[in-house]
């Protein structure tokens, strides 16, 4: 059985708007070196889109404003199989697969397909993955900035979700990865 793993960079305050981000070369690594560790990404469509507009390759050619060290990251998540959650939209590409119907029913066949690990990213899927427990490994990378504005992580969820820590990283920029399991 795969695990399902939610990782999401996110201010001192609980902003998790990625314009609010300090991006560097080291988070650009270890994020890649994550992504190509999971056998799939799971993406509701913001997100998918998001990423699709930002990272995928146009003829073969990453966009000018992408400085080197970030081509690693666009290769890994460019090259991974991806699950788009949509009600919305017609069809996707990007080596990626709409997942239609019942939410809990689709996540949970595709963890238990062989294989090590689903990676999660956004903000309203994961909220619905953790409302329905399927979270495995959540990951928060809280950044050294208090950003006083914009969406926060998990409002409006109707019952609490108890973690226990299980690992913690440290990075040069400040910020700092805590990686929990939940309770069970």
């Amino acid at each position: 059985m795969r695990t399902l793993k939610y990782s999401i960079n996110v201010t001192l305050d609980g902003c998790c708007d990625h314009n609010a981000m300090i991006a560097d070369e080291e988070l650009h690594r270890r994020a890649a070196e994550s992504i190509a560790q999971a056998d799939a990404l799971l993406f509701g469509r913001a997100t998918y889109e998001m990423m699709e507009s930002a990272w995928r390759p146009r003829d073969g050619v990453f966009p000018d404003w992408m400085d080197d060290w970030m081509i690693p990251f666009a290769r890994t998540i460019d090259g991974a199989k991806k699950y788009v959650v949509s009600s919305t939209l017609p069809q996707v590409d990007w080596n990626a697969e709409l997942l239609r119907g019942d939410l809990e029913q689709s996540v949970r066949r595709l963890k238990e397909e062989p294989g090590k690990s689903l990676f999660v990213g956004g903000v309203t899927l994961p909220q619905a993955l953790a409302e329905l427990g399927l979270i495995d490994e959540y990951e928060f990378v809280v950044h050294p900035r208090i950003a006083g504005h914009g969406r926060t992580l998990f409002a409006g969820l109707t019952k609490y979700v108890d973690l226990k820590l299980v690992d913690r990283i440290e990075y040069g920029s400040g910020a700092v990865a805590l990686r929990y399991e939940p309770k069970r």
